[in-house]
């Protein structure tokens, strides 16, 4: 076990796990102890590097392109308080830190883990249900739906609709965007790929981010509804079953041969492992194929 504790939080390495669990710091941000602890399987990990500094050091962790739901939609745009992948370190400790980045490393040559991306995700993302109000709106995921709802200060275009209610099958994508300097940035919802953009501010199907402190748990809203929508790097065939499988189960017909029935429960299990199907939804998928063998 190689192990490190900081005022920032702790990282435990145990040869196939790194646990990380954020510390009580104040410069520990909000997405960070809102998600709480992350256990990063071996096989997701890229990389991890020591950076010595004057008056402390830090810690990166490098994840495979893929790997993780909530580093897709940031795309390295969290600050380093935000990131839960980055660990302030004291100078003192730095012999710590090295050793720990000696044992990842060690481990991932012995494994002969790639760096490459993957293509499914190896990181489940936060639990649901999530609510999370910032900005000009309030967005709620079960699972199942996003729902916006307006404070009193958005745009009348925006609240003259009412709230928003997203079905995950007729999501394509999301997109999170913090706010940099005079700039507001936004969560946006894509259901039509090559639909024209509106300022966040008039899009009802876009919260308008301020720059304030609860911004980043919009990012982390967005990474448990990227979690369950297809992989960008998954086979196309896999990409196109994801949003169906359920519809697929109650689809069936009643004298469909059983190995068809027997490979769809293989089917629904990737997408549970994968973190695609929720635990509440395979079992009802699964439960209506084995009604039918």
């Amino acid at each position: 076990m190689a192990e490190i504790i900081q005022k920032d939080g702790t990282w435990a390495f145990d040869g196939d796990t790194l646990r990380i669990v954020p510390g009580s710091d104040k410069a520990v941000g909000l997405l960070r102890r809102t998600l709480g602890e992350v256990a990063v399987p071996l096989r997701a990990v890229a990389g991890i590097a020591y950076e010595a500094g004057r008056r402390s050091g830090r810690l990166r962790l490098r994840l495979r392109d893929g790997a993780d739901p909530l580093l897709q939609v940031t795309g390295g745009k969290l600050p380093d308080g935000s990131d839960p992948y980055v660990l302030a370190v004291e100078t003192r400790t730095a012999g710590v830190a090295e050793y720990l980045v000696d044992e990842i490393r060690n481990a991932l040559l012995l494994d002969e883990v790639p760096d490459g991306p993957v293509d499914r995700y190896l990181l489940p993302g936060p639990a649901l249900p999530m609510t999370v109000g910032a900005g000009d709106g309030t967005v709620t995921f079960d699972g199942r739906t996003v729902r916006l709802e307006w404070t009193w200060h958005t745009d009348d275009r925006k609240t003259a609709a009412g709230p928003v209610s997203l079905p995950l099958e007729d999501l394509t994508g999301v997109v999170w965007q913090p706010a940099r300097g005079l700039s507001d940035g936004y969560l946006r919802f894509i259901t039509t790929p090559h639909a024209p953009r509106l300022d966040p501010a008039h899009d009802p199907m876009a919260v308008e981010l301020n720059g304030f402190k609860k911004d980043p748990l919009m990012a982390l809203l967005a990474s448990a509804v990227v979690a369950r929508l297809p992989h960008p790097h998954a086979p196309r065939q896999e990409r196109a079953a994801a949003p169906k499988a359920l519809e697929s189960v109650r689809a069936t017909p009643a004298a469909e041969d059983h190995d068809v029935l027997l490979r769809r429960l293989r089917e629904l299990g990737e997408l549970h492992h994968s973190g695609v199907l929720t635990d509440e939804e395979f079992s009802a998928a699964k439960q209506a194929v084995l009604k039918r063998l």
